[in-house]
């Protein structure tokens, strides 16, 4: 049974920092395309950063040097990394699993989800 556990969202002052994880159980991250995503109320959902099954990986361009995606096979866990926050990540976050080679751009084409994470914000 495919299941992923996210943790490690809290509310932060601007300019803090904050790890979430993603637990997986039921298949290896390192075969996936593994993703997170974040959604802030009245906002569409939106793909934050992945890391494909060859480790490459790609950001959104509001986060790019702040945030690092990162999995740790031997854990079969994902991480992201996010510094330097700002109000605007404020969100819940989501980690997302598909099996695809190429990792989708849209919410819709991944599987597997875990239940989301609170990250707040305050300036």
């Amino acid at each position: 049974q495919v299941q992923l556990v996210v943790s490690g969202g809290a509310s932060v002052q601007a300019g803090g920092s904050l790890r979430l994880s993603c637990a997986a159980s039921g298949f290896a991250v390192n075969r996936a395309c593994m993703a997170w995503f974040r959604q802030a109320p009245a906002k569409k959902r939106e793909r934050v950063a992945i890391i494909d099954l060859y480790g490459i990986t790609n950001y959104l361009d509001s986060v790019k040097g702040r945030f690092t995606i990162s999995k740790d096979d031997a854990e079969n866990t994902l991480y992201l990394q996010m510094n330097v926050l700002k109000p605007e990540d404020a969100a819940m976050y989501y980690c997302a699993a598909s099996g695809e080679i190429s990792c989708p751009p849209s919410w819709y084409e991944y599987t597997y989800w875990g239940q989301g994470t609170q990250v707040t914000v305050s300036s």
